[in-house]
């Protein structure tokens, strides 16, 4: 695997299939899924590009390389020991977003919690990767982020971590102003009769890239803290 992350995935389930089948990647089974047709929707392949390669999730660690001298047993180990410490986070449900152009779901009531398990893996994880590379750092387009962004991608290696940590399930790519409106409120009778209520987050899920860009679901840590 050339990067490894630490995600929330939806446990096997309708809620997990339909999504798998909505971005047409399976990351568990590492697998393409034909994308389903919904009405409103005119080419589901064409608004799903960039989240098909990481398969359905919620980042909790971004992907990251491995330090020298790291390899996938003491990655595994390691998240086996934080989910082992950590609790599940239990929020009301999920709603669908406009995120600054892209479409994703987001969990409600449960901020709070949901910072500091992100704020604990991120600081447990940190020794297990590669210091970025002046190539990563240019694409994180450090002229674009805050003066405290900054500061957070030079100590995790990610700006968008701690305070600045948002949890979402990202369902498109950017899409047109004229778009978002139509593809949000088609995907939100989609996904409807499948939304979780309450939604848990129970595991760490780490996840794998593999050579050809795509992100496999390795293996999931419940949450027994």
């Amino acid at each position: 695997m050339n990067r490894y992350a630490v995600y929330y995935a939806p446990r096997p389930g309708q809620f997990a299939d339909l999504t798998s089948q909505w971005l047409g990647w399976d990351a568990a089974k590492g697998q393409a899924l034909a994308q389903p047709l919904v009405p409103g929707i005119a080419d589901a392949a064409g608004i799903t590009v960039d989240p098909r390669r990481y398969g359905f999730h919620g980042t909790i660690r971004a992907p990251f390389r491995l330090a020298e001298g790291v390899d996938e047993a003491e990655v595994r180990s390691n998240v086996a020991e934080l989910a082992a410490s950590l609790a599940p986070v239990i929020c009301k449900g999920l709603v669908l977003e406009n995120l600054h152009g892209f479409l994703a779901l987001t969990p409600q009531g449960c901020e709070a919690a949901l910072l500091e398990l992100a704020a604990q893996v991120v600081e447990g994880t940190n020794a297990l990767r590669a210091p970025l590379t002046g190539a990563e750092i240019a694409r994180r387009r450090p002229e674009s982020l805050s003066p405290r962004q900054r500061d957070l991608l030079d100590r995790w290696g990610y700006p968008f971590v701690m305070e600045e940590f948002r949890f979402h399930l990202t369902l498109t790519d950017g899409l047109p102003i004229a778009d978002a409106g139509p593809v949000a409120e088609a995907l939100q009778a989609h996904f409807a009769p499948v939304l979780p209520q309450p939604f848990v987050i129970e595991d760490l899920c780490l996840f794998g890239e593999d050579t050809a860009g795509r992100f496999h679901l390795l293996h999931r840590y419940a949450l027994t803290g």
